[in-house]
């Protein structure tokens, strides 16, 4: 079984540059305050459906203090430990269903001078392997329909993929019960 607290892999992305992959800390406060004040406005609009100039303390706190069991963080850091620089984040909310099985809200943010390198979906790939273990079921997101290259990220994860626009916005559902990915 898979300790998701202490996940940690090394992986290398398009561009050849290596990346750690590990669970998020409550140490991680700091690295996410300067992760979000250097994201564009642009990214901060298509991830939390609004603009913001920076995150509130119970915000970070949300963010970094997690139980691993409902709620699994994962971030993506180059640098040294002690000194790294995180540069994406993926997490997933769960909540049990009505008919028995359990879903999850998974969201990612990927900094713009690393967009394009394939992050968010290595995080939904080790976000979905944590998530089997722990027998989810599925996994939904809300994207905004100009968001296109989370959208692509979905389509391309391998997961059998629903999707529903609703009010502006796409609901994106996929399986977890299919093959692995």
């Amino acid at each position: 079984m898979i300790d998701a607290s202490k996940y940690d892999k090394t992986e290398t992305i398009k561009n050849g540059i290596e990346v750690r992959i590990r669970s998020i800390r409550s140490d991680d406060k700091h690295r996410i305050f300067e992760a979000f004040r250097n994201l564009e406005s642009e990214s901060i609009y298509t991830r939390f459906f609004g603009h913001k100039k920076e995150l509130t303390e119970p915000e970070l706190k949300a963010a970094t203090e997690v139980d691993f069991e409902n709620v699994v963080a994962l971030v993506a850091t180059v640098g040294e430990a002690g000194s790294e620089t995180i540069i994406a984040a993926g997490r997933y909310a769960a909540w049990d269903m009505a008919n028995g099985l359990r879903s999850a809200e998974v969201s990612f943010t990927v900094e713009e001078d690393y967009q394009g390198q394939g992050l968010a979906g290595r995080l939904l790939r080790h976000l979905t392997h944590i998530a089997r273990e722990k027998s989810m079921s599925q996994f939904e997101a809300e994207v905004l329909p100009e968001n296109k290259a989370m959208l692509a990220v979905f389509s391309r994860s391998g997961l059998p993929i629903g999707k529903k626009l609703e009010d502006g916005v796409i609901h994106v559902t996929l399986s977890l019960t299919g093959p692995a990915v």
